[in-house]
């Protein structure tokens, strides 16, 4: 697979392959929602995105849920998507898409390999954005997951979080919160 695009059926497939339940599939299609909506937006203010990989990436970016959910999940699907031969784009966005990313320091500390898990490409911020924009199994306003890592102490991972809000805004021409 490496190279080619995949659809929005495969990803769906191996999804259910890899044994992702049912809850899991229900969250990422509503990612995919948010995604398009995002990817849309930035489309019309100017940007260019590569849709395919955005559709796929916000799909398979949880894959790694099919063998844990904790914050390593981004990790482990990372490697499911690798060894199923997976673009590396798609690759990038599964193990980069939790909250705002990692950076190294902190990926130490939560006990993830010592790399940056921040996404850097416009298609890996978007899928991220979306992720952190969709609840359980749908879209929320920002302020929730941004006031949920304060309660849990998580100030800098709470900070990245608005950062890219504003950055998605920028992109997007509009608030994503209004999308």
């Amino acid at each position: 697979m490496q190279g080619k695009s995949i659809s929005r059926d495969e990803a769906f497939e191996i999804m259910k392959g890899a044994g992702c339940p049912e809850d899991v599939l229900k969250h990422v299609s509503a990612v995919k929602e948010v995604a398009l909506r995002m990817t849309a937006a930035a489309k019309r203010n100017g940007y260019s995105v590569d849709e395919n990989i955005i559709e796929a990436g916000a799909i398979l970016h949880d894959i790694g849920r099919s063998r844990t959910h904790g914050i390593d999940h981004a990790v482990a699907g990372a490697q499911i998507a690798r060894e199923l031969g997976l673009p590396q784009e798609i690759v990038s966005i599964i193990e980069r898409h939790i909250g705002a990313g990692i950076p190294k320091e902190e990926a130490v500390k939560n006990g993830l390999p010592p790399k940056d898990y921040i996404p850097t490409t416009l298609e890996e911020k978007i899928v991220a954005h979306a992720d952190n924009m969709v609840g359980r199994w749908a879209k929320e306003p920002i302020e929730i997951p941004i006031k949920k890592l304060r309660l849990k102490g998580l100030e800098d991972a709470a900070r990245r979080m608005e950062e890219l809000h504003k950055e998605m805004t920028k992109i997007c021409g509009i608030d994503p919160d209004l999308i």
